[in-house]
């Protein structure tokens, strides 16, 4: 198999398991394995097929890029890892999207933060690291792979909606209701105002600190200098 047929299969096989072991398979998979045994099972598929992605991808022959990557363009790339990292931070308390026991009560809250900017600030900030990474990097298998990404985080987020809606009833429904799915939507339309957007302390803070070690990390690591470190040092 050619790698780029290899990446794309592994891709679909990634995306494939996670979204069938998530909806159609869940509730026969629980009820037989227990719920504990299916997170086991569906953790050891999600990392196996995460493997075979990674593996593919270190098969992947040099491409040549598809545009030139200049300094505006990974400024703007560092940016929106930047937002990605405060995003994911923000969403890591109080996320009533997140399987915790106190999630019903967390839709009780008023949305502010993170959260008054989308209701899945995790899964945007997936998405908005996949597109830094194939707005620097623009071969076909990265876009690929990126692509897969953002195509999981999205659509994942979807289908989160329609379950959460079904598991949680009114209390997500209220909760989704005051909230947007797509980044500052309420706010560009004048539902909610701008302010409520600003960042927590948690969010702000930790995801600076986590976009500094990531951006430091990629270098430190043998890939290209990223973030402040491609023009400081």
């Amino acid at each position: 198999m050619q790698p780029m047929s290899l990446l794309i299969t592994t891709c679909v096989l990634f995306v494939g398991t996670h979204f069938a072991l998530s909806h159609p398979l869940r509730a026969g998979l629980v009820a037989r394995l227990g719920e504990r045994g299916f997170l086991i099972t569906y953790s050891i598929v999600a990392i196996a097929t995460f493997v075979l992605i990674v593996q593919a991808w270190r098969g992947m022959p040099p491409e040549p890029p598809l545009w030139i990557v200049d300094d505006p363009l990974w400024m703007l790339a560092s940016v929106l890892v930047l937002f990605a990292s405060i995003l994911f931070m923000g969403s890591l308390i109080g996320n009533p999207a997140l399987p915790a026991p106190n999630a019903a009560a967390a839709t009780q809250s008023a949305p502010r933060g993170v959260f008054a900017i989308t209701r899945h600030p995790m899964m945007w900030g997936f998405t908005l690291w996949a597109l830094a990474h194939a707005l620097v990097m623009p071969t076909p298998g990265q876009i690929v792979l990126s692509s897969t990404i953002a195509f999981l985080a999205l659509v994942g987020s979807a289908g989160q909606d329609a379950k959460k809606a079904q598991v949680m009833g009114d209390s997500w429904r209220h909760w989704a209701a005051r909230t947007s799915f797509v980044p500052f939507a309420r706010q560009v339309g004048g539902v909610t105002p701008w302010g409520d957007t600003i960042p927590r302390g948690h969010a702000l803070f930790g995801g600076i600190v986590l976009w500094l070690v990531a951006t430091w990390a990629h270098g430190a690591l043998g890939f290209m200098a990223a973030g402040l470190w491609r023009w400081v040092g």
